[in-house]
This record gives C-alpha cells, structure tokens and sequence, in this order.
C-alpha cells in the first residue's frame, strides 16, 4: 500500500497532481481542497495517499491532509459512496465542514454536493455520525491545546506589564496589539509589547 509520497510536482490539473518520486512519476487523484493546498508546478510536495486497485483500474488518490485521507476512507466504505463521489465530497467542502453538517443533520447541505441525492445524504448522515467525532477528535483537542497555550502565554505577559508598573487595563492593551503573531513565550509578548509603546 503506497501511504505517503513526497516528490515535485512535474504537472498540475484541477483534479490530479504528476509527482516525480525519484524518477518515478506518480498520477495522483487530488480534492479541489488539496489541489489548493498544494505548491505550483516545480515544487515539493507532500501527500498522505489511499491507493485503490480494482480489476479494471488502479488509482491512486492524494490527500494534503491526513484528516481529508481518513474522512476519505470512511465515506468510500458508506453504501453507494465510491472514490469518485467520496473526492467530489471533499471537492465541495472541508472536513470541518463536512463534520459540522453531520452534527447539525444538515440533509440540505450534503444534497448541494455534486452526484449526492437525499437518499445518500441521509445515509451519509446515519452511517458518519459516530465516525466524525473520533476523525477530527485529536485536530480539535490540538486547536483547543493551542489556544489554551495563547492564553497562559498571553495571562503571564499581562501580570508581568502590571507588574512593571503598567495599569491592569493598559497591560491588556499592549498584549491585545501584538498577540496573534508567532509568539511562543511570555517574553517575546512583552518586549514586542514594549516595542510598540516605543514606535508609537
């Protein structure tokens, strides 16, 4: 089973990528969403792949992110959800996405998918439900680490500003300013904060 591929891409069309792996050149199946996602033509690129063999063809699909390969998985194993329909899905939207209209029993947002009709919708519905909170479980548990990791850094800045002399509310002003960059401690927060005070 070929998994994963990292090669350059030699040619790029809408709905497949031509990866050269070491001389070798590989046809790989794309989403719109990873087509998007991936570099131009020339460039490296990495896909997580799902590799299908079947008696009239073998065909290999590409993935930029493993969540898209794994929801890729489950739907072709749903009732009437091939390959084919399974990328149209990920074509039309986000596994985010997606999961949002499974939680939400949303039947009119899965029918504006290209080939899927309400019978498949409501079947996307039944057999996905108990799959999509275990699929973007870590993800979300990863975004919600993240933000969790923002807030202490951010608390910790703000505490140090007050206690520098600044008010509680102005301390809060200074961080808000320069929070949301690529920050990773409470130290470079604070001098970027001070920064600002200076070049205003």
């Amino acid at each position: 089973m070929i998994a994963r591929l990292t090669g350059t891409i030699v040619d790029k069309q809408t709905s497949s990528l031509l990866i050269d792996v070491q001389g070798v050149g590989y046809d790989v199946s794309v989403s719109l969403n990873s087509f998007f996602d991936t570099p131009e033509v020339g460039a490296q690129v990495t896909l997580h792949t799902h590799f299908v063999v079947r008696e009239d063809a073998q065909q290999l699909f590409g993935f930029s992110k493993l969540t898209e390969r794994t929801l890729f998985r489950h739907l072709i194993k749903v009732n009437g959800v091939g390959p084919k329909m399974g990328l149209a899905i990920l074509s039309g939207m986000s596994a985010e996405e997606f999961a949002g209209c499974v939680d939400r029993d949303d039947i009119a947002g899965l029918v504006k998918l290209p080939g899927v009709g309400k019978k498949t919708a409501e079947r996307l519905l039944i057999e996905m439900r108990d799959k999509i909170s275990h699929l973007l479980g870590s993800e979300q548990t990863h975004r919600e680490s993240a933000k969790q990791g923002v807030a202490a850094l951010t608390e910790e800045a703000e505490s140090a500003l007050i206690a520098l002399g600044y008010r509680p509310q102005d301390a809060t002003k200074m961080i808000g300013r320069v929070a949301g960059g690529e920050h990773t401690s409470s130290e470079q927060l604070i001098r970027a904060a001070l920064k600002s005070m200076v070049t205003r």
